[in-house]
């Protein structure tokens, strides 16, 4: 069963970013950001390729001065995925970013001086087809906004951000993207569906400052889940302390827990009981892990895959995976679509489990 089927999603403006496309009927896309110097593009570009690896569809760059947004023409050569460029305050910053080549810009046009500065980023915006991502986070909200509302609250935050959006719509702009980060999950979650009601630009979500890669994947998946859930966001981006590569698996994970996004491994597996006697959270963890989003020789087709405990919760539960087992005493029946194949002892299981996909994988 597609899960899709029971997620409608809001319909909402298609952009352009490099070779990919946002918002409209396009797929939701996983983003993240490099922690990398970008002035040295060296570094920047092998993180990037390991992020494209790991399955990113868009990347971004800190810009923090002149030489940082000159080094994206050299980046840009390198990669495969579209480069956005982010922005804060200096509007000739993103003028010279996409000039050498960004393919997006994250900055928020009220923050960047007066009108005629607007005007020049959004000059060379039209020129060259590259669109403006309007980025607004609970914890840098203008005073005379915290004032009005008495602090960070849902609709301060969408009032910011149609603020940003109206500057750029009163130069005749509209190839925008919003995005309305909090670190609490409730108030990003008010503060996108409020956004939604008012707005058909596409949204880019996320949990800001989530935490660490456990606490933050926690977060990110409520957070995000329950948007795109309701049929809500475009586009993601999982903040976690840690590595960009895990954002970007946990960030394909929640799509495709959803249904979301196709290819690749599904692994179910049973929390086990008094019934089990095999190793199994061990067995779980190790066929996890070889089979992470990183292993492309197994990723490119969808295969689900049952690890359960005993007969009970093994075969017959499991029936629709596409391979599975189901644990015994120091052994494993090997069972496909529900179909008994053989036995294997425990201590050949992962390494059996993982050839047969192979198998699957190849067909």
């Amino acid at each position: 069963m597609l899960y899709d089927a029971f997620i409608e999603r809001k319909k909402t403006r298609k952009i352009q970013v490099g070779n990919v496309c946002i918002g409209g009927d396009a797929p939701i896309t996983v983003q993240s950001m490099t922690n990398t110097d970008t002035r040295d593009a060296l570094s920047t570009i092998e993180q990037i390729k390991r992020l494209e690896e790991a399955g990113c569809d868009i990347v971004r760059v800190a810009v923090l001065d002149s030489e940082a947004a000159r080094a994206i023409a050299a980046i840009k050569k390198a990669i495969k995925i579209p480069l956005v460029a982010d922005i804060h305050f200096d509007y000739r910053l993103a003028i010279s970013a996409m000039e050498n080549g960004a393919d997006k810009i994250r900055l928020n046009p009220g923050n960047i001086g007066d009108r005629e500065r607007v005007r020049k980023v959004v000059k060379v915006a039209k020129e060259r087809g590259i669109p403006i991502r309007i980025g607004v986070n609970s914890g840098s909200l203008e005073k005379e906004i915290i004032k009005k509302y008495g602090g960070a609250t849902p609709e301060a935050m969408v009032e910011s951000a149609l603020n940003h959006v109206r500057i750029l719509e009163e130069e005749d702009f509209f190839d925008i993207a919003i995005s309305l980060k909090a670190s609490s999950v409730p108030m990003t979650i008010a503060a996108y569906r409020l956004m939604s009601q008012k707005s058909d630009y596409p949204l880019h979500l996320g949990v800001t400052e989530a935490g660490t890669v456990k606490g933050g994947t926690i977060k990110s998946s409520v957070g995000i889940g329950c948007l795109l859930a309701e049929g809500i966001g475009d586009t993601i981006r999982v903040s976690l302390t840690g590595e960009p590569e895990e954002e970007v698996k946990v960030g394909n994970s929640i799509l495709k827990a959803l249904g979301l996004k196709k290819g690749g491994i599904d692994i179910i597996s049973c929390p086990t009981c008094g019934r089990c006697r095999i190793n199994l959270i061990d067995i779980a963890n190790k066929v996890e892990e070889r089979l992470s989003f990183d292993d492309k020789s197994i990723t490119g087709k969808d295969i689900k895959v049952a690890i359960m405990g005993c007969g009970v919760n093994g075969p017959g539960e499991a029936k629709d995976a596409d391979i599975g087992i189901a644990g015994g005493k120091n052994e494993a029946l090997l069972f496909k679509k529900g179909k008994i194949i053989r036995k294997i002892p425990q201590g050949e299981v992962v390494e059996e489990l993982i050839e047969e996909i192979r198998k699957l994988r190849s067909c």
